[in-house]
Order: structure tokens, then sequence, then C-alpha cells
């Protein structure tokens, strides 16, 4: 059971995503606008936030790109704006999903569990937590799911945090988006291939330079540190 703050000004939809999580086993607590959550948030802080990015008092958007900068929280958009532009700016602030209204039941609740997988289970265990990249070092705490670049602390997501265990566990061999997807994200629906490409994006962004992590055109990606 995980505790989830659902931020959705439509109150019909509000219920209904209330309904469907507490079904699944979830602590649900429910939000029709931004200064409510904002009010809760300084009182207990849940294991996932489900947000719309339209909202009355403020914009989805802008309100995630804040709360994330200074907190760890997965957190996955829901709405009604579909564009792909509107889907890459979510998965660039740092969401962990975007999922399009209308949504089935079933898909939501799917989506949310395997958010709520990955930022609390690890993925395969790395053959050494240290590696190096022309003068630079990278190291990883599988144990707290925490990463360093030359000793300062990198603010991950979750999903950037297991795409980087699952590519440096391969020992540099080449995976793919589809791997990537069902390895790390744990879902594969048409089209969010694009999503790998930008939590890659935002990764090689932290990590200071492209280099650590190799674009294998036609296939996938590979990691190009060499354990220390």
């Amino acid at each position: 059971m995980a505790n989830i703050y659902v931020v959705e000004d439509n109150e019909s939809i509000r219920e209904a995503v209330t309904g469907y999580l507490q079904l699944a086993d979830h602590e649900v607590s429910g939000f029709g606008e931004l200064a409510g959550v904002k009010e809760a948030l300084e009182e207990h802080t849940p294991d996932l936030i489900l947000l719309d990015v339209m909202l009355p008092d403020g914009d989805g958007f802008i309100f995630a790109k804040e709360l994330l900068s200074r907190e760890s929280i997965p957190l996955i958009f829901m709405s009604a704006r579909e564009s792909e532009s509107d889907r890459i700016t979510g998965f660039e602030i740092g969401a962990d999903d975007y999922i399009v209204k209308p949504f089935s039941p079933k898909e939501l609740v799917l989506r949310v569990a395997a958010v709520l997988k990955r930022s609390s289970s690890p993925v395969s265990r790395a053959v050494n937590s240290t590696w190096s990249l022309e003068g630079h070092s990278l190291a990883t705490d599988e144990d707290s799911h925490k990463a360093a670049l030359d000793g300062e602390p990198l603010k991950l997501t979750a999903a950037e945090w297991k795409i980087l265990l699952y590519l440096s566990s391969n020992g540099g061999a080449v995976v793919t988006r589809e791997q990537i997807l069902d390895r790390c994200l744990e879902y594969s629906f048409e089209g969010y291939d694009r999503t790998v490409d930008t939590h890659i994006k935002n990764l090689r962004a932290k990590l200071g330079q492209p280099g650590w992590i190799e674009t294998v055109r036609g296939y996938g990606y590979r990691f190009a540190g060499e354990a220390t």
C-alpha cells in the first residue's frame, strides 16, 4: 500500500481516480487545487503524486519543476494535453510518467504500480559501483539509490537511477530501448520508446557530458565508463 496524492480540479475525474487506486489498496488524498497539495506537502511527503497540468490556481508543469528541484518524489502527470511536446516537457521536468486523458482505470493502476515498483526496488546488481571516464569518477550506492559524480551527489529521478544502474550493470554491452522499457520503466506502451530517449537525454545532462552513455544507432545505448 502506498500513500498517493491526486491533484485534479475535475471532481468526477478526481473521485474516479481515487476510487481506482483505493481498490488497489492505496491510501489516497485528493486535491482540487495546488494550494491544497502545497499545504499537505508541508506536513507529509507521499509515495507518489498524480498531477494534472492545467489547474485553476497554477500550472502543473511549473509546480512540478519547482517541487522536483528540491525533493525526490515519484510523479505522474495526467493531462488532456496529448502532444508529443507536452509529454517530452513532462519528462524533462523530471516526471516518471505521463498519462493522457481519457485513460482506462486498468492502465492508470498499472502505471502507478510500475512507478512505485521502480522507485523502491533495485535492478540487477552491478559488478562494480565506481567508474571512470576522461578523468571523472562516477559512484553509485545501490542501498540508498544514490549516485555521485566526482564526489558531488546527483539528483536523479527513480527512472533515471534505474536506467543508470541497468546500463552500468551490463558491463559495456549494448541494450535496446525495449529492454530499458521492460527492465527499468516496466511498461511497454506503443510509442513510448521516445520516453527512453528523453530519460537518457536528462541523464546525460546530469552526468555533465554525453560520453558516459553512448548511442548505438539502430539499436540502443551502451555505458562507456570503465570499472575502477
